[in-house]
């Protein structure tokens, strides 16, 4: 058998024969993609097809294998990269929440602790009150028993003395109502009690409760690391067409032009008004309500700002950022890239969060739950002041 081809046993030999001349299959028809036996090739339907010896067609097949192999591992290797970092990506969100679980729930422990300290800070003040304002009504109480038990001892003397028929001896006896002509004497014990008696100081109690709780309420941004920003408007922006609250908290769109001097500041050709201070560091956050009245933009703005012309607008600039809000839209808007937003135009109060060193400005809509809307990525290079745009009598107003 010197001469002979092996093969590897198998226990289905019939595969290897040609299923309709029962001839063992030698050849590769490429056209139909077959293997074929001789018979196949001379007188079967392969007649005149170009064929191969198996072994031949083997060795091509794998060698277009190998080179898709080849193409297959680094869209392989690309794969796993995605995949490790989904993986590292999913364990390190995973240890964050871990993390800010942890905090919270500290946090809520040193809330609970303060609000503790402060539910015995008010019940010590009511208690002191109490002590000090019953002490006083008890030495009262004990000076009038006193006074009554005096008048009583008068009254019994003086009754005794209305019982006597002699009236020499009436007469030389001297009465205790004699002393004030008969009209008895003035205890005082009226004006002792409007003295010295007092009710609770509820505003003490209340102004006790309120720094502990503003206590509680800074320890809070503080360990979050956010500063909640104290933010007046600045009448010397405003335009003629924008009223300004007397706490300089609300800006309000008019159709009465305001009577105000001129100011270089002064935004002259859209109802827009910028805060007086600007935010230059820092994590900030604050509030503003919408009347639900007309349109209004909410967001930051460089004081580079141009006042006039078409493209002073903070909606339309590239040196601000802003929230369009009316009842029937929300966008977000940044040097005229309008991205609409899904939103509950009924819900008012709008958050803003701004991390300047990071360059985030987030707005979340406060509403139950809390959602957030949009947030706008840059590297800021100047202070950022608020900036409203407010207009058909519309009115916003910062909640500080």
């Amino acid at each position: 058998m010197a001469d002979h081809i092996l093969t590897e046993p198998t226990g289905n030999f019939g595969s290897k024969k040609c299923s309709l001349h029962k001839k063992v299959l030698e050849l590769y028809c490429p056209q139909d993609a077959a293997c074929v036996c001789v018979f196949c090739c001379l007188v079967g339907e392969h007649r005149g097809h170009q064929v191969e010896l198996l072994d031949e067609a083997s060795e091509k097949k794998k060698k277009k294998l190998r080179k898709y192999l080849e193409e297959l591992n680094p869209q392989k290797a690309e794969v796993q990269r995605k995949l490790q970092n989904l993986q590292d990506r999913q364990r390190n969100l995973q240890e964050k929440a871990s993390g800010k679980r942890k905090k919270v729930r500290k946090l809520f422990m040193d809330i609970k602790e303060q609000l503790e300290m402060a539910e015995k800070k008010a019940l010590s003040e009511i208690s002191r009150q109490e002590e000090k304002i019953v002490s006083q009504i008890s030495d009262l109480i004990k000076k009038l028993e006193i006074e009554e038990d005096e008048l009583s001892r008068k009254m019994r003397h003086v009754e005794e003395m209305c019982q006597v028929t002699d009236p020499i001896r009436l007469l030389q006896e001297r009465g205790d109502g004699e002393d004030t002509g008969g009209d008895g004497e003035d205890t005082g014990g009226d004006g002792g009690e409007g003295r010295s008696e007092e009710d609770l100081d509820e505003v003490l109690i209340s102004l006790t409760l309120l720094r502990s709780m503003r206590d509680v309420v800074t320890n809070v941004t503080s360990q979050l690391g956010l500063h909640v920003a104290d933010i007046l408007l600045d009448e010397d922006t405003a335009n003629g067409y924008v009223k300004i609250s007397e706490d300089l908290k609300t800006g309000t769109g008019t159709e009465e032009e305001q009577d105000r001097p001129e100011s270089p500041g002064r935004f002259l050709f859209y109802p827009q008004v910028l805060s007086r201070c600007g935010l230059s560091s820092g994590r900030h956050y604050w509030e503003v309500e919408w009347d639900q009245k007309g349109e209004c933009a909410i967001g930051l703005s460089y004081p580079s700002i141009e006042r006039e012309g078409l493209w002073s607008s903070i909606i339309c600039n590239d040196k601000s950022w802003c929230l369009v809000i009316s009842s029937a839209v929300c966008e977000a808007c940044h040097r005229l890239v309008i991205s609409p937003l899904s939103a509950d135009t009924t819900c008012p109060r709008i958050g803003v969060f701004l991390d300047y060193e990071a360059g985030r400005l987030s707005f979340y809509q406060l509403c139950d739950p809390i959602r957030h809307l949009h947030t706008f990525t840059a590297a800021f290079s100047e202070p950022l002041h608020v900036a409203f745009f407010v207009c058909d009598g519309a009115s916003v107003r910062i909640i500080s």
